[in-house]
Formats: C-alpha cells, sequence, structure tokens
C-alpha cells in the first residue's frame, strides 16, 4: 500500500471537499467541515505541511479510508 505524501493544509481541505465534505466553517479554536451527520474539525493552518502520520489520524477521525483519499 503506498505511504501516504505530506499536504497543504489548504490542498488538505481541497480534496475533502471533492470526497463530499462542507466547509470549513468557523467553530470555536478550530475550523470544521461536515459531510452528512459527521462533524470534522480541522488543523489551523501552519508554515509546514500536514505530515503522514497526522494525516492518517486525520482521515480515521473523518471516517476517510486511505484508498478513498489517495484515489481521485
Amino acid at each position: 500500500m503506498p505511504k501516504l505524501p505530506p499536504v497543504s493544509r489548504r490542498k488538505f481541505v481541497q480534496r475533502l471537499r471533492e470526497l463530499g465534505f462542507e466547509g470549513p466553517f468557523v467553530g470555536g479554536k478550530h475550523a470544521q467541515m461536515v459531510r452528512g451527520n459527521l462533524t470534522f474539525i480541522i488543523p489551523n493552518e501552519h508554515e509546514s505541511d500536514i505530515g503522514p502520520g497526522f494525516l492518517s489520524r486525520l482521515l480515521k477521525q473523518a471516517g476517510v479510508s486511505r484508498d478513498e483519499w489517495l484515489h481521485k
């Protein structure tokens, strides 16, 4: 199985939109994205990309499989 590459926050949000999420919406300290009845908190913007380990944890919380993420 291919490794997850690092991704910028902008590309992360763009890909989530392609996968059916709406947002990001402002909500407290972090923005949120919504798909169906799932509300997913996304990380704030930082100077560096989202690394593979953190990306893997975020995708698990969002209910997005690795295959779903990698295949456009």
